[in-house]
């Protein structure tokens, strides 16, 4: 994608992205959506990071998800102004996905379709890289392969509020970060990076403690002493160290914090 911003730039256009909140599936089938890989800010953060100028948040609700092919070629012309088009090699779109990227072309759009990208499976063998595949990865504890599919360290970003202390109460404070949906790719405990600290953060409902049945990330950033609520921070997800688990006390918890935090240096010593 970056090439394609850069060659725009030399040719005195705009590198926009259109994109689409909330995901079409959440729209159709709510309940049978896949996990999310990513929230709206976190998009539009990777967006600017790679050099996007203007993007386009299409809110998908009944009303888009009538428009035909030949309406939505429409909007791109008049009301956004597009004359060149990236889109994967097997986009498609309007209602009943009924238009293919020959509807560009015919339309005198200025045509990149991008070609499908692979990257070797377990068995050695090119599979695409795709988000189900990301998801997968993530899903199965293998974060090497989520990074490599993804180009970087899978993350979650989100603002550190107040919670009910419960680290803090055990010795081990977190930083409770906001959740934007309750449907992550992954949960567990995990060696993290927060903003580039070296952590341990629980992705989960918390089954020890009763109570509590919202989904939460707490991270606790190892040999940290400073004030984090309020900030906006990054955690990248390294390393899996267990899944989540109910204890038969507090007590029990805490010891198995203090050694899901020995794995984590190990980890990080590394």
């Amino acid at each position: 994608m970056q090439a394609n911003i850069h060659e725009a730039s030399r040719a005195d256009k705009t590198p926009a992205i259109l994109t689409f909140e909330p995901h079409p599936r959440e729209f159709f089938t709510p309940l049978n959506a896949p996990a999310r890989l990513c929230n709206l800010r976190e998009k539009l953060e990777y967006f600017e990071k790679a050099g996007v100028q203007k993007v386009f948040v299409c809110a998908f609700n009944k009303r888009f998800a009538a428009l035909s092919a030949q309406d939505f070629l429409t909007i791109l012309r008049t009301q956004l102004n597009a004359n060149t088009i990236l889109v994967g090699e097997d986009f498609k779109f309007g209602a009943k996905r009924a238009g293919t990227i020959e509807d560009f072309k015919s339309q005198g759009f200025d045509l990149i379709s991008m070609p499908r990208v692979d990257l070797p499976n377990e068995n050695g063998q090119p599979e695409r890289v795709s988000s189900t595949r990301v998801r997968d990865a993530l899903f199965s504890g293998n974060l090497i392969l989520a990074a490599q599919l993804l180009g970087r360290p899978y993350s979650i970003s989100g603002k550190v509020v107040h919670g009910a202390k419960r680290g803090r109460e055990l010795g081990f404070p977190t930083a409770n970060i906001h959740m934007r949906h309750e449907r992550p790719a992954l949960s567990g405990v995990y060696a993290v990076k927060l903003d580039g600290l070296n952590a341990v953060a629980n992705l989960g409902v918390r089954p020890t403690i009763a109570g509590v049945p919202k989904l939460l990330l707490e991270v606790h950033v190892i040999d940290f002493n400073g004030d984090l609520y309020g900030k906006h921070v990054h955690v990248e997800f390294m390393h899996k160290i267990r899944e989540e688990q109910k204890f038969d006390s507090l007590d029990v918890l805490k010891a198995q914090i203090a050694k899901d935090i020995i794995v984590a240096r190990q980890y990080f010593n590394k």
